[in-house]
C-alpha cells in the first residue's frame, strides 16, 4: 500500500509539473517595447534652487541655504527636472505651500488627475514601438510610488488605452522609489510563466 501511494502521488507531480511546464513561456521575458512621459512643465538644474525658492515664497530665507540647495543641484546629475505643478497652480492652492494647513486631499486630487493621462501617454508611445494593437496586451502592472484611488489607476488606464476587459491587471500602491522595479519583478514572472503573455 505504501509503494502504490508513493508511485501515485509520483505519478501526479509529474503531471501538474507538465501542465506548468507547458504553460510557461519558451525562452526569458524580452522587452518589446519602451515608451516615457514628463508632465509639461520643465525647469533646468540650474534654475531649480532660484525657483523652488521663489514658488515656495521663501526667498526671505537665508542665502546660506540657498547656496546649499545650489550646491546640491549643481553636484547631482540632473540637468532638468519635471513638474505637474507650476506657479499657477500653487497659487490657486496656498496650502500646499503652508504645512500648517491640510493638503493631502489636494494632492490626491491632482494625481488622480494627472497620473492617468501621463501613464497613457508613455504607454501608449511602448505600445506603438511594440508595432502590435492594445487589444493583445494579456497583462497589465501598474505601480505607484505615492497615491491609492478606487478603482485603481490600472483600472482607468486600461480604460483609457482600449485593452480587452478580460486583460488581467495588477495594481502594486505605495512602493515608493522602488515602484518601477517591483513592476518590472512582476511583469518578467508573468511573462516568463504564461506563453504568449504580453504584459505591458
Amino acid at each position: 500500500m505504501t509503494s502504490l501511494l508513493g508511485n501515485q502521488m509520483a505519478r501526479s507531480a509529474a503531471a501538474v509539473h507538465n501542465i506548468r511546464w507547458a504553460q510557461r513561456a519558451g525562452g526569458p521575458a524580452s522587452v518589446l517595447g519602451i515608451g516615457t512621459a514628463n508632465p509639461a512643465n520643465c525647469v533646468r538644474q540650474e534654475d531649480y534652487a532660484d525657483y523652488y525658492f521663489r514658488v515656495t515664497k521663501s526667498e526671505h530665507l537665508t542665502d546660506n541655504l540657498k547656496a546649499k540647495l545650489k550646491r546640491i543641484c549643481h553636484k547631482s546629475a540632473i540637468t532638468k527636472r519635471y513638474f505637474y505643478h507650476n506657479e499657477e497652480l500653487f497659487q490657486g492652492h496656498p496650502e500646499l505651500l503652508d504645512r500648517t494647513s491640510p493638503s493631502l486631499d489636494a494632492r490626491m486630487d491632482m494625481v488622480a488627475t494627472a497620473v492617468p493621462e501621463l501613464t497613457a501617454a508613455a504607454a501608449l508611445e511602448a505600445i506603438a514601438e511594440w508595432g502590435r494593437p492594445a487589444t493583445e496586451i494579456t497583462h497589465l502592472v501598474v505601480s505607484t510610488n505615492s497615491g491609492a484611488h478606487m478603482p485603481g489607476l490600472d483600472f482607468r488606464l486600461a480604460s483609457l488605452l482600449g485593452l480587452r476587459p478580460t486583460v488581467r491587471r495588477t495594481m502594486l500602491y505605495m512602493n515608493g522609489c522602488s515602484s518601477g522595479s517591483a513592476a518590472l519583478r512582476v511583469a518578467k514572472d508573468i511573462a516568463d510563466n504564461n506563453r504568449g503573455a504580453r504584459v505591458l
